[in-house]
C-alpha cells in the first residue's frame, strides 16, 4: 500500500521544502540580476499566478489520480510505451539537473563550514576560493551530502522525508528573516531597494521572458517529476488548491525575501548584482565582510540555504529511486545504492568545471522543468480528462469556474510554456 501524508501540516511543509531551495536563494537574485531588475521581477510574479500555480496543481492532481510517479502516471495518461519513453526522458533530466545541482549545495556546505571555522576576511578569502575550485573536496562534500539524503530516504516518507522538512522549513524562514532585518538597517538600504524596485521594461528581452518563466518553474519545482510523485502521496480529503496556493505563496515569499536580504545590502556596498551563479560565492563573502555582526549572519545564512537545498536535492532523488522501485521491480536499498553512485559520477565534471552550470541549468533548470510540466499538463488534460481532473480539484464538477479551469489548463498553459520554449530558441539559433 502506498504511504501517504501523515497530516496537513506535514503535507504543506514537506512541499514548501520541495519548492523552496536553491532556486530561490542561489538562483533568483542573480537571476533578477541579470534579466532585467524589477522588470524581471514583475514578469515572474505574473508567470507564477497564471501559469505556474495552475501547473502545480494539475501536477498533483495528476500524481494523486493515478498514484504514480512520473513515468507510472504518464503511461496511465498515454499508454505504456509514449509514457515510459517520457517518464524516463524527465527522470533522466532530473537526475542530471540534480548532478549539478548538488555540486552548488556542496559549495553551499563548504561555505557554511569555513564561515563558521575560519569567517570571512580580506587575509582569507583567497583560501576560500581556492576551496570552492577544488573539484575533489567539494565533490567529496556533494558525495557526503548524497549518503545522507539516502539514509533519510531509506527511512521512507513518514519517518525520513516529513520529519527532516518539518525541521528545517522553519530554521530557514527564522534565518532569513533576521538577515532580512540586519539588511535594510544598513545606512542608505531601503533608498537603494526603493530604486531598483522601479521597473524598466524596456530592459526586457525574449530571453528575459524565457528566463522568468523557467525561474518560475524552476523555482517552484514543477517539470512534471517532483509534484506528480509527491501528489501522490496526497491524502484524499486533502484539498489540492488551497494546498497548491500555500505553497506557491511560501516559495514566491522566499524568493523575495531572499532578495530583500541580498539585493539591498549588495546594492549599497557596490557589490555586482549580477555576479551570475556564483553571486552568494564571491559577492556575498565580501558583503559578510562589511555588514555588523557578518561574522555570525555567514554561516546561518548558509546553513539555512543548505537546508532547504537538501530538502529539495532529497526530493529529486525520492523520484527517480520511486521511478527505480516501482517501474524497474528493484528494491528500495538496491536503487537507493545504485541511484547515489550515479549521482556522485554525475557530478565530478561539473565539479571540477563550475562553468558548465549555468549553461546547463539554462537547458534542464529552465528548458526542460518547463517542457516537463507541459506534458504533465496535456497528460491530465488529454489523456485522463476533464471529469478525473475536476474531481481532484473540485468538490463540484459542474460550473462556470471549474469549466474555465479546465480549459485554462488545457489550453493556455500549455500553450503559453510552448510559445516561451519556441521564442527562446529562435533567439538562440
Amino acid at each position: 500500500m502506498r504511504q501517504l501524508f501523515s497530516s496537513r501540516l506535514a503535507t504543506v511543509l514537506t512541499m514548501i521544502g520541495v519548492a523552496v531551495g536553491l532556486g530561490n536563494v542561489w538562483r533568483f537574485p542573480y537571476m533578477m540580476g541579470s534579466y532585467g531588475g524589477s522588470a524581471f521581477l514583475l514578469v515572474y510574479l505574473a508567470i507564477v499566478a497564471l501559469f505556474a500555480l495552475p501547473a502545480l496543481t494539475a501536477e498533483w492532481a495528476l500524481g494523486r489520480a493515478t498514484r504514480r510517479g512520473p513515468i507510472g502516471a504518464l503511461s496511465a495518461a498515454f499508454g505504456s510505451r509514449t509514457g515510459k519513453g517520457l517518464g524516463a526522458l524527465l527522470l533522466i533530466s532530473l537526475l542530471i539537473a540534480n548532478s549539478y545541482y548538488l555540486v552548488v549545495i556542496a559549495n553551499v556546505v563548504y561555505s557554511a563550514g569555513f564561515a563558521l571555522f575560519q569567517g570571512f576576511s580580506e587575509a582569507n578569502l583567497s583560501a576560500y576560493q581556492a576551496g570552492l575550485e577544488n573539484g575533489i573536496l567539494q565533490a567529496t562534500v556533494g558525495s557526503t551530502i548524497i549518503i545522507c539524503a539516502c539514509v533519510v530516504l531509506g527511512f521512507g516518507l513518514r519517518r525520513g522525508i516529513e520529519r527532516v522538512s518539518i525541521l528545517f522549513v522553519p530554521v530557514f524562514g527564522i534565518v532569513v528573516l533576521y538577515l532580512i532585518v540586519n539588511s535594510l538597517l544598513l545606512p542608505g538600504a531601503v533608498g537603494k531597494l526603493r530604486d531598483f524596485l522601479n521597473p524598466d521594461f524596456q530592459s526586457l528581452t525574449r530571453t528575459s521572458i524565457f528566463a522568468a518563466m523557467g525561474q518560475a518553474f524552476f523555482s517552484l519545482s514543477l517539470g512534471g517529476t517532483f509534484f506528480v510523485a509527491y501528489g501522490s502521496f496526497l491524502r484524499e480529503e486533502e484539498k489540492i488548491l488551497p494546498s497548491g496556493a500555500w505553497t506557491a505563496l511560501s516559495d514566491v515569499g522566499a524568493a523575495l525575501l531572499a532578495a530583500l536580504f541580498i539585493v539591498p545590502a549588495t546594492l549599497v556596498l557596490g557589490l555586482d548584482l549580477q555576479a551570475g551563479p556564483q553571486l552568494i560565492f564571491v559577492t556575498l563573502p565580501s558583503l559578510f565582510q562589511q555588514i555588523p555582526a557578518g561574522h555570525l549572519s555567514a554561516p546561518l545564512f548558509f546553513l539555512a540555504v543548505g537546508m532547504v537545498a537538501f530538502l529539495s536535492s532529497m526530493a529529486a532523488l525520492q523520484v527517480i529511486l520511486g521511478g527505480l522501485v516501482n517501474n524497474f521491480g528493484w528494491s528500495r536499498g538496491k536503487a537507493l545504492v545504485v541511484l547515489g553512485t550515479m549521482e556522485a559520477l554525475l557530478m565530478i565534471p561539473t565539479a571540477f568545471h563550475p562553468e558548465f552550470i549555468a549553461t546547463l541549468d539554462l537547458i534542464f533548470g529552465s528548458g526542460m522543468q518547463v517542457l516537463g510540466s507541459g506534458i504533465a499538463l496535456v497528460a491530465l488534460t488529454f489523456g485522463l480528462g476533464r471529469l478525473i481532473l475536476l474531481r481532484q480539484l473540485f468538490t463540484r464538477t459542474e460550473g462556470t469556474w471549474p469549466s474555465l479551469y479546465f480549459l485554462w489548463l488545457r489550453w493556455v498553459v500549455p500553450v503559453a510554456l510552448a510559445a516561451v520554449l519556441v521564442l527562446y530558441i529562435m533567439d538562440n539559433l
